[in-house]
Order: C-alpha cells, then structure tokens, then sequence
C-alpha cells in the first residue's frame, strides 16, 4: 500500500510507475539453433496443450483431485454399460455444479486433462466398422492408445458382451511401437478375442485412423461410477484430416447399469444419448474412409462433421423401370378384364332381343 509520501519516492512505487529510459540494443545476429521436425512438431502440440488447459479452466478448476491409484480402485469399470451424448459448452455449464458436488477429478502432477493419441486398426474389409455400422452384437475395435502427458501407451481391445456390456482388455506397450502391432500385441488380441467369443480372431490388421482429443475424467465420491468428456478433437486418415469444433463434448458415462448419476444430471437438462457415437466409426464417415455411414448420421450432424459432398461417394445404382407386361401387375388392367363393358352388355342385349 503507498502512503502519500510515498508518491516521490522511486523505490516505493509499482514498476509500472516507473520512468525508465529504454536504449535500443544494437543488434546482433545469433544463430537459430538446430531442431528435427520431430522437435517442432512437439513443441507445436505442447503449445496447443496449453492453450487448450487455459482454454478449459472454467471446467476442471472447481473439482476435488483424486489421484490415479485411487481412482483405479474405485473405478477401474474395465466392464461396464456406456452412453454417450454430444453437447454443447452452454449444456455442460448448465451441469457442471450438479457434477461439481458428486464428482472428483483425475489429477497427475497437477494436470487435470490429458492429451490422448490414438490409432485405430481394421483389415481390407473394415470388418470392424461394419461389424459397428450393421449393430451385430458380437464385435472388436482395436486400437494402440498413447497418453501423451504420462507417456504411457497401451494395446486395447474392446468387446461387445451379453446384454450390450463393454468389455475392454489391454495391454502395456512400448511408447516407440505406437502406431504398429507387433507379435506380442497380435497375441493378446487373438487371445482376448478367443476367450470371448470362442472363435479364432483371422482379421488382417491394419492402421487405418488417428485421433488426437483432450480428456477430462470424472469419478462418483459415491460408487463406481466414471465420466469421461473428450473436447478438442481432431482426425486423420485416408489422406484428409478433420476437426471438430471447439465448444463440442462427447460426454461418455461408464456406470454398472447405464442409468448412473451423470444420466441423469443430464436428462434434467433434455439432453438424451446419441446412439451409434462411435468416435472410431464417426471418424471414418467424417474422413470419407468407408462408402455406408447412414447409421452414424445423428451422431455426425451433432459434430458437424457430415462428409463433403465432393468426396468419393459410391453413386446408388439406378432402379430399372418397370413396365408392367401382364395384365396381374395393374390393378386398373385386372379390373377392366373381369368386368365387361358397357357396349358389350348392350350388344348381348340387342341379340337376345
């Protein structure tokens, strides 16, 4: 605090009160030290990482932190029933104090969201997203997950169980074999698959997709129940890239009867699941990767990430006319033939007459 007779003195005034007489320096030429592509690139994203923890403030401050290890013992939910609903900023503000007294938040080292790399596999059939797009009950998504902050990488396979149960088994993995599966990943997927459904997995994997998302991560005090939302998303794969808009969530709650507390903190705000929300399925659509998307229509008009029109749609085969040759393809025709007409009635009148 400045007293008035602090106002003269230099030494006690705020520096931004201060006259100081600023000299240009003479400038000199330093040499731009040497960095490797790889370098940028990291620097580029950690850059975005920032920016986007400023940027998401407003959603992660006002929660008590739990740790990892906590969290994996309460909530771990490696089975469990999803819904997953897409919103906008305005909704998730509206339920944030509502989650602010059930929920604690993931923190590690001070962080309280996390960049998550992902990249997704299929075989030349895009069994995988087919098996999702026609609803079939058994069916495999595969992907090598990278958690960037904590330099953690995973192999995960995800299974759909009786009664629409999520079950996901993973494998630790080295950071450097990120986007590749190698003989001991293939094994534990065969190996996954097999004592699942009891057949032998012979689909030829290959990348197929990359995602890049921030992720919040939510755990009930109360319970097992998790939420996860997803901002910042973004796609690439079959030559093209996407992003989806900033102020858009994927919000997925992972509870042991998919009616937990997050369902129903949102379904007081109207906001209902948006089925078939497959992140893997929408991004393909969106990057005009596969021909069928109709099935995830809902859930890319919610993203804004409808495929262009200029993409390589498969044009509908057109419809054959049909001309109808018989007299039983037209009705009007069946009619006329069964009943007879009105000069032959009065030609038969005038004969018997």
């Amino acid at each position: 605090m400045l007293l008035a007779n602090d106002m003269n003195d230099p030494r006690r005034m705020p520096p931004a009160a201060i006259d100081v007489e600023f000299r240009p320096r003479p400038e000199v030429a330093m040499p731009l030290p040497h960095m490797e592509p790889a370098e940028v690139a990291n620097d580029a994203a950690a850059a975005d990482d920032d920016c986007a923890r400023c940027q998401l403030g407003w959603l992660v401050d006002g929660f008590s932190p739990i740790g990892l290890e906590q969290l994996n013992d309460k909530a771990a939910m490696l089975r469990r029933l999803d819904n997953k609903y897409v919103v906008r900023e305005a909704v998730l503000r509206q339920a944030l104090p509502a989650l602010l007294a059930r929920f604690d938040i993931l923190e590690i080292d001070g962080r309280r969201e996390f960049t998550y790399d992902t990249c997704y596999f299929d075989d030349p059939h895009d069994s995988s997203y087919f098996d999702h797009h026609r609803g079939r009950r058994q069916r495999f998504k595969v992907r090598v997950r990278r958690y960037n902050d904590a330099q953690l990488c995973f192999v995960e396979i995800k299974l759909k169980g009786k009664r629409g149960i999520t079950v996901k088994k993973r494998l630790r993995y080295p950071v450097d074999r990120y986007g590749m599966l190698d003989e001991e990943a293939m094994h534990h997927i065969a190996t996954s698959y097999r004592e699942m459904y009891g057949r032998e997995f012979d689909y030829a994997l290959a990348p197929v997709l990359e995602m890049r998302y921030r992720r919040v991560t939510l755990v009930a005090r109360d319970g097992g129940e998790r939420l996860t939302i997803d901002c910042r998303m973004e796609f690439s794969g079959n030559g093209r890239q996407h992003k989806v808009d900033e102020d858009v969530f994927i919000i997925e709650t992972k509870s042991s009867n998919g009616n937990g507390i997050a369902d129903k903190v949102l379904r007081r705000l109207h906001q209902h699941p948006t089925n078939r929300c497959s992140k893997y399925c929408v991004a393909r659509a969106a990057l005009q990767g596969v021909r069928r998307h109709n099935r995830f229509l809902p859930a890319l008009r919610k993203l804004n990430a409808l495929p262009r029109a200029d993409g390589p749609q498969e044009a509908p085969a057109a419809a054959p006319l049909r001309v109808p040759d018989t007299a039983a393809e037209s009705p009007r025709r069946r009619f006329s033939l069964r009943l007879p007409s009105l000069a032959s009635l009065l030609a038969g009148a005038g004969k018997s007459a």
